[in-house]
């Protein structure tokens, strides 16, 4: 599947106690025609009045603590087999919902935004995360600087722009700064340009898998960054290379994504070796 043309596997772990390990991930991801950014596992549900538990695992075989655009399509999925349209889930950042509106968007609920530094985290102690000391190029003309910090259940930073988001060479400084020193738990990098209080664009390298056509938490993390430093309203328009997300921060500090996710194909996999079969039906 894909939201946003962020490629994402769902897979059906229930019944199961079998996991996905990272060498299956690793060796899905090397293939072309299996080459995706994160992994939706659905688990048979570990907590009374939850429907599943959701486990989240990145290209580089790494676990990721929550995937915005991956849980819209785990909501699709899980939709055209039931026949519901609204589903509690548990993950390793909390418990959250999604549901299907009739015109086929879908909203999750991507928890709460934590700000201190120590939540984040980072390896260096700030008072206010709407400003870290990070930058790229020459210290007395840097190229981009002092973004905003904040964990929507994993690391991002926002560096604010006031020119095209493509003229800058996300590609290379993105990898350095996921790995930086003061990311104990690495971290996703976006670029941000505010058109409006109501719209914004973003490009983001997100941590375990590199550029990616739209990250959901990033969105999430820019729209609370961008409402924190007085750029941006509550609600807002962001723009990302696959297309629109609507991110709303509610007045009970939960924030809520909204976006399409679309089926692709469907098949078999081994969750310990990664080998796949392509099925028939599609």
């Amino acid at each position: 599947m894909n939201g946003l043309g962020n490629q994402i596997i769902v897979a059906d772990m229930r019944g199961t106690d079998r996991r996905v390990t990272a060498e299956a991930a690793i060796a899905i991801n090397a293939l072309p025609e299996t080459k995706f950014d994160q992994i939706m596992a659905i688990h048979d549900p570990r907590t009374s009045g939850t429907d599943y538990f959701i486990e989240i695992i990145n290209s580089d075989g790494s676990r990721a603590q929550a995937c915005g655009n991956g849980m819209r399509c785990v909501v699709q999925f899980l939709t055209a087999e039931h026949g519901r349209r609204r589903f509690d889930f548990e993950s390793v950042a909390g418990f959250l919902f999604g549901e299907e509106a009739e015109d086929g968007l879908i909203t999750v609920d991507m928890g709460t935004p934590k700000f201190a530094w120590y939540d984040i985290p980072l390896n260096e102690e700030f008072g206010d995360t709407r400003a870290i000391e990070l930058q790229i190029g020459p210290i007395d003309a840097p190229i981009l600087h002092s973004p905003s910090a904040a964990s929507m259940g994993n690391p991002h930073v926002t560096f604010w722009v006031k020119d095209d988001v493509w003229g800058y060479a996300l590609e290379k400084f993105g990898p350095m700064l996921e790995n930086h020193p003061l990311f104990p738990e690495r971290c996703n990098i976006s670029i941000a340009e505010v058109i409006t209080p109501d719209r914004m664009i973003l490009r983001t390298w997100e941590r375990g898998a590199g550029i990616t056509e739209a990250c959901g938490t990033a969105a999430c993390a820019a729209l609370v960054n961008g409402v924190r430093t007085r750029r941006t309203n509550r609600k807002a328009t962001i723009t990302v290379p696959g297309g629109d997300l609507v991110v709303e921060w509610l007045p009970d500090d939960h924030v809520t994504l909204t976006g399409p996710a679309e089926y692709e194909w469907r098949g078999t996999v081994d969750p310990s070796t990664g080998i796949w079969a392509r099925s028939e039906a599609a």
